[in-house]
Order: C-alpha cells, then sequence, then structure tokens
C-alpha cells in the first residue's frame, strides 16, 4: 500500500507520470487514450499513478515555449471519469494558486473517507499571480482531510544558487508533507548536493526524513532536450554534449537516467535517505512512450538487486 510506504518512510517507491488529454479532446478519443495508458502501465508493478496538473508557465521565462500550451482535462475529473478502472493509487498534482479558498476546500473536503494523495504546486514564478499560498492550502488540507496524504515538489538544481533546497523541504514536511517528487532529473551533483545537505540537517536537527522520489524522463529528440531545457531541467555540458552527439539519443538517455538512478539509489541506501523513483516522458511520441516504460523496468531491477 503507497500509504502504508509513504508512512514508514520506505525506500523503492516508484510510481509513473502521465499529462490528462488536451481538454477539448473527444470523449470517446479520451477514453481510447485512457485504456491504452492503463494497458501499458498496469503491469509494471507501480505504487502509485501520477496525474499532473500542467500549468503554461509564460511567466518563467521569456523564451517562446518549444511546444505549445494546451489545456488538459482536469487531473482530478480523467482519474474519476477514465482511470477508475485501475485501482492503483491516483497521486494528482494540483496547482494550488489557481484556486480561491473556498475551491481549494471543497475539493480537499470531498471523499473524506477514501485515501488520496496530491502534491501541491506553487506558483511557477515570483510574477504569477495567485489566490491561495501554499502554506495556506497546507493549512487547509491539515484541517478539513487526514485521509488526504500530501506531497511537494523539490527542485535539487534549485540548490545550485540557493543553497537552502534542503530548507525548503523540512519547512514543507513541518507543514505536512509526507513525500516529494522532483523534477526531471539529469544533474546527478546536484541532487546528491541536496540529499548530502538534507541527510545532515536532518540529523542535526533529529527530523525524520520523508521518501523522496526523483524524477527521471527519456530525452529522444533535440526537439524534447530543446523543452527540458525550457522547463527548467538542469543538464549539464557534457551530458549534453552525449545526448547530441550519440548515435541514438534516445538509447543513451535511457541508459544515463538509469545510472544517475542507481548512483542515487545507492547514496540513499548508505544514508538512510528513503529514495524512490518516478518515470515519466515529458514527449508524446510513442517511441518516448516506450522507452520511458522500458525505463521503468530497469529501475525496478535496480530497487530489487539492492533489497537482496
Amino acid at each position: 500500500m503507497l500509504k502504508q510506504k509513504i508512512a514508514d518512510r520506505q525506500s523503492g517507491i516508484l510510481t509513473y507520470g502521465i499529462t490528462p488529454p488536451k481538454w477539448n479532446t473527444d470523449a470517446e478519443k479520451v477514453l481510447e487514450i485512457s485504456q491504452k495508458q492503463i494497458a501499458r502501465l498496469q503491469h509494471l508493478g507501480l505504487d502509485g499513478l501520477i496525474v499532473y496538473d500542467v500549468q503554461e508557465e509564460a511567466d518563467r521565462v521569456e523564451e517562446e515555449r518549444p511546444f505549445p500550451y494546451l489545456r488538459t482535462i482536469d487531473p482530478n475529473v480523467y482519474c474519476k471519469t477514465y482511470l477508475r478502472q485501475w485501482d492503483v493509487p491516483k497521486i494528482i498534482y494540483r496547482c494550488v494558486g489557481n484556486n480561491t479558498e473556498a475551491e481549494f476546500a471543497e475539493w480537499v473536503a470531498a471523499d473524506p473517507e477514501q485515501d488520496r494523495f496530491s502534491v501541491f504546486v506553487g506558483a511557477s514564478s515570483s510574477k504569477q499571480q495567485v489566490r491561495l499560498r501554499l502554506p495556506d492550502a497546507y493549512r487547509l488540507t491539515r484541517s478539513l482531510n487526514g485521509n488526504l496524504t500530501m506531497g511537494g515538489v523539490v527542485i535539487p538544481e534549485r540548490h545550485i544558487q540557493k543553497q537552502d533546497e534542503h530548507v525548503r523541504t523540512v519547512t514543507k514536511t513541518i507543514d505536512g508533507c509526507k513525500f516529494f517528487v522532483t523534477q526531471a532529473t539529469y544533474n546527478v551533483e546536484a541532487s546528491k548536493n541536496f540529499l548530502s545537505d538534507y541527510y545532515y540537517h536532518c540529523r542535526q536537527q533529529q527530523i525524520e526524513m520523508v521518501p523522496i522520489l526523483f524524477n527521471l524522463a527519456p530525452c529522444g529528440s533535440h526537439k524534447t532536450l530543446q523543452f527540458m531545457k525550457w522547463l527548467g531541467i538542469s543538464i549539464p555540458r557534457w551530458l549534453e554534449n552525449e545526448l547530441v552527439h550519440s548515435h541514438d539519443i534516445l538509447d543513451k538517455s535511457v541508459a544515463l537516467s538509469r545510472d544517475i538512478f542507481a548512483e542515487l539509489f545507492e547514496f540513499g541506501l548508505e544514508k538512510g535517505i528513503p529514495i524512490g523513483c518516478s518515470v515519466e516522458s515529458v514527449s508524446t511520441r510513442k517511441v518516448e512512450i516506450e522507452a520511458s516504460v522500458q525505463l521503468v523496468k530497469e529501475v525496478k531491477a535496480i530497487m530489487e538487486s539492492n533489497r537482496s
């Protein structure tokens, strides 16, 4: 059970992330897409399915978005309407700034008897106007629904500049977050720097560490690489060179992602940091989606080999 694994602060939690179809997609087509997603993923032995709430993020960077922003179906609606037949726990991303306090409170208080999971996302930039702040979202959830397990976003690459991502993580934990998911991980040094500071800070403050799920996303083309960089994913120069100059960029990115996770997972085991993984495809190309599924299998093998 995902809830128990999170509560026990276990290593090895494995999830997969998807984005709902575009909001104006024909209902019959949406059903077809959801059935394909279920068929592709249901036999992977996942602990949970992450369903993203996509933001435009136009305020975050001045560069033109490589792929146009298209509004998607609300992740909560998509899960309840199209994914309900698959009983894997659903982890709903929620961009809390888009809601009024009343709207958010109504959503949080719904289905109080069910175990629910959500990752709360704040503003994508300081320029973005929000109607609800993250601390208020945490406060409302703590008071309204004890069966909603809160998660947060952690960005190890932000630690390079600000050196305080571990403090942010601990603050969110105190506010009620029980687990964290990173953005796509290609910078292993930034990730280990964050984990090291997180470990020693928690040890000094006598705070129990919570699961950190490192996100992995294969890159299958120069266009996908450009989009990843636009999203703010930190890709070291040497690694970008390896991808750009490889004979098969997709195979190379899967191999690099696998090795990065293996290094981070081993580092976590040595220090007792509960490390997990979430895999996604930022591209809708079939070949990249299939590569992400293969990456799930390879990550699972890494986790199982370290348990034996």
